[in-house]
């Protein structure tokens, strides 16, 4: 599994990468993507909605399941990735590239976990 160093990772395996202004981006993790199997749509927030760190802002659905996807912070939805509307797919293909929502006025980071702490977590799942 790989778990880039410069992302921050929640406990419900979503990942969180700072922008340069502030802003995070939000996605799953290459270990969340490989357990929910074939994703084949993605149903998204609306930029402007509130998200709130441990409440669901999304959810996917695979060939096995439909499953909500946790918001690792909490702020405002700046911004969707609409392509994945139209690719799902592309969260297995490239979960690190696949982000979900851009998110503005961000709170709640301090219980992220570095790639090593998150990578020792996933451990204990096995």
């Amino acid at each position: 599994m790989n778990f880039p160093e410069d992302l921050k990772y929640a406990k419900s395996h979503e990942w969180v990468k700072t922008l340069e202004d502030g802003t995070v981006l939000v996605g799953v993790s290459d270990y969340a993507q490989d357990a929910l199997g074939d994703l084949v749509f993605v149903n998204l927030p609306e930029a402007g909605d509130e998200v709130t760190e441990g409440e669901p802002f999304a959810d996917v659905e695979s060939v096995k399941a439909v499953s909500d996807v946790y918001s690792p912070v909490s702020g405002t939805v700046a911004e969707i990735n609409e392509a994945l509307l139209d690719a799902p797919e592309s969260i297995n293909e490239a979960p690190y590239e696949a982000w979900f929502m851009k998110v503005e006025n961000v709170t709640g980071t301090a219980q992220l976990m570095s790639a090593a702490e998150y990578e020792e977590y996933v451990k204990t799942l096995d």
